[in-house]
């Protein structure tokens, strides 16, 4: 792998309508692949959210809860299928753009405890940046060693990853334009912040609250 690696994490509302259950933002997916396709970014990463594809069908079964009846085994296979769909839907629009677009499933390589990432086997992920290609991951349904299976989130995914292979910076494509003082989208007065540090960061999150949208990993 030559050069320091960029990860794109998509959030699931800007290439899904959200609110319309297993409905593609088809004109943001092929806008998205195109200025991809420009920026012309080597090594990169991609990583999506799930919107309306992966996150009202979590929310029906509970998948982020884990395995309580076997109820919920229907719940888990649909939510993992929806996911695929999706992805196979963004990765078609990055080959018609000319890029090496690889599918690789994250919940079959990467196990976690209690929701978060315990075990990530990235040999497969490394063999396909180190021959060019771009590696498209996403949020989705995995086993966990304590609850059976939960929800883990394209965020965990990204910032784990940024780690492991030392990247140089994480991009993240939202449907605002940037971080606020406040819900830009509540709050016609909020105030775009251009730069801020760990510590400033966390007292904004202390005062904002938590995210309010119903997403089932938690939201930013």
């Amino acid at each position: 792998m030559k050069g320091k690696l960029t990860i794109l994490k998509l959030g699931g509302s800007v290439i899904t309508i959200k609110d319309k259950p297993l409905t593609p933002n088809v004109d943001a997916i092929k806008r998205l692949a195109e200025e991809i396709f420009r920026a012309d970014s080597k090594p990169l990463i991609i990583i999506h959210g799930g919107g309306s594809y992966g996150h009202p069908i979590a929310k029906k079964y509970g998948i982020t809860e884990g395995f309580k009846n076997d109820s919920q085994l229907l719940g888990i296979s649909e939510t993992h299928g929806a996911m695929v769909t999706l992805n196979s839907l963004f990765v078609r629009s990055l080959l018609e753009c000319s890029l090496p677009a690889f599918s690789l499933s994250p919940s079959s390589f990467i196990m976690t405890k209690n929701g978060r990432i315990q075990t990530f086997n990235d040999r497969i992920l490394k063999a396909a940046l180190k021959i060019g290609l771009i590696p498209v991951l996403y949020g989705d349904a995995v086993f966990d060693v304590e609850r059976g299976f939960t929800i883990l989130s394209g965020d965990q995914i990204a910032s784990t990853l940024a780690i492991m292979l030392n990247a140089e910076r994480i991009i993240m494509g939202i449907d605002v334009d940037g971080l606020y003082d406040s819900d830009p989208k509540r709050n016609p007065s909020a105030n775009l912040i251009a730069d801020i540090s760990l510590k400033d960061l966390a007292q904004l999150i202390r005062h904002i609250g938590e995210s309010k949208v119903q997403d089932v990993s938690g939201g930013m």
